[in-house]
């Protein structure tokens, strides 16, 4: 524990305060991960939570003890304490990786170099564990956001350029609905086709057991096999001694039963999602992004009124989507929202001059 300093000012101590209960509020977001994980994750919540405890422990000193009234954790911090008993462990890990990487010790002139790079570690850390996440949200999640965000603007852009040509209401409301249909089907069959593809290619690329059944009759010194692992880009020495030992244990193994070869973790690509999963979420997820935007036609709305609430509520939706993808990708959610509505509101301000240029007068 820290020694007391002779004469803090008021604001050290108002200071300090803030960074105990900080520390602590963080510690609890840690254990209250913790225990819900198993195995390795946990214990690496539970070292990030004890170093946050020992953090704690330093500003105690300083402060020559626990003082009789602690000011609330910050805001950032009271709310990823609240996610963190509600939400996904990947969410709350992305959230703390963007805490994590606002330390407010680099130029605290009373916090220890020993704490200053603790907490540019746990950035680290966090980042770590939250890829682990996202490793594993990939294939579906990849599908399911960007198919709400292309039902938003695609749809947002086909009915502003067909209620610019001076249509009636029910027209745009069909042309919706078409779009709707139409892109969701089209995303569907495309995110099939292309996660089916990828798998299909990474398959082919992996393990093969072709050769596993002549194995044991390889010659341990002219290894052949060595060639396998040397074409896949190990060294030679290294390729040499991986073959030895596929050979040697081919050889010990159980005659009577067909040898197969451990795969490597390296031949793994889990990671790519199923397929009709990614199109079954790449189709609900643009539906129900694409009936956003023709929701004041469905309930009777025409003209600028009808053209103001969608703008309004594609508006809405883009910006939390921009935001979720900020979160979950460990960027910064308010540029990332922004970014969406600018995208989407562009797509929709360009077909909707466009539908001016060429409007029609439908009799």
């Amino acid at each position: 524990m820290s020694a007391p300093v002779a004469h803090p000012t008021p604001r050290d101590r108002r200071r300090w305060a803030q960074y105990l209960v900080d520390e602590r509020a963080e510690a609890r977001v840690y254990r209250n991960l913790a225990a819900r994980r198993t195995g390795e994750e946990r214990e690496i919540l539970r070292e990030l939570a004890d170093a946050e405890g020992r953090h704690e422990a330093h500003w105690v000193g300083l402060l020559g003890g626990e003082p009789k009234r602690l000011p609330q954790p910050s805001l950032d911090t009271r709310l990823l304490g609240w996610m963190a008993r509600r939400f996904g462990m990947i969410f709350v890990l992305a959230l703390a990786q963007n805490a994590e990487a606002r330390s407010p010790y680099d130029n605290e002139p009373y916090a220890t170099p020993a704490m200053v790079a603790d907490e540019k570690v746990h950035h680290e850390v966090v980042r770590g564990l939250a890829a682990r996440g996202r490793r594993r949200l990939s294939g579906t999640f990849r599908a399911a956001v960007f198919g709400a965000n292309d039902g938003l603007v695609s749809n947002l852009a086909l009915v502003m350029g067909i209620g610019a040509t001076g249509v009636g209401a029910p027209f745009v409301l069909l042309s919706g609905l078409a779009g709707l249909l139409a892109g969701a089907l089209s995303m569907a069959a495309g995110e099939f086709v292309s996660v089916r593809s990828q798998r299909e290619m990474l398959e082919s690329t992996g393990h093969s057991d072709f050769v596993d059944a002549s194995l044991p009759d390889l010659d341990l010194d002219a290894n052949e096999m060595a060639l396998v692992y040397r074409a896949r880009g190990m060294g030679a020495d290294e390729a040499l001694v991986r073959a030895r030992r596929v050979v040697e244990a081919a050889r010990a193994a159980d005659r009577s039963q067909p040898y197969r070869r451990p795969v490597d973790p390296v031949e793994e690509h889990d990671v790519v999602g199923g397929a009709w999963g990614a199109a079954t979420s790449s189709f609900l997820f643009f539906a129900s992004g694409a009936v956003i935007p023709v929701l004041p036609w469905i309930f009777g709305l025409e003209g600028v009124a009808a053209v103001v609430l969608a703008l309004a509520l594609v508006g809405i939706a883009l910006l939390a989507t921009g935001a979720m993808v900020g979160v979950l990708s460990g960027g910064p959610p308010l540029r990332r929202a922004l970014r969406q509505l600018a995208i989407g509101l562009g797509a929709a301000a360009i077909t909707y001059a466009l539908g001016l240029v060429f409007g029609v007068s439908v009799a």
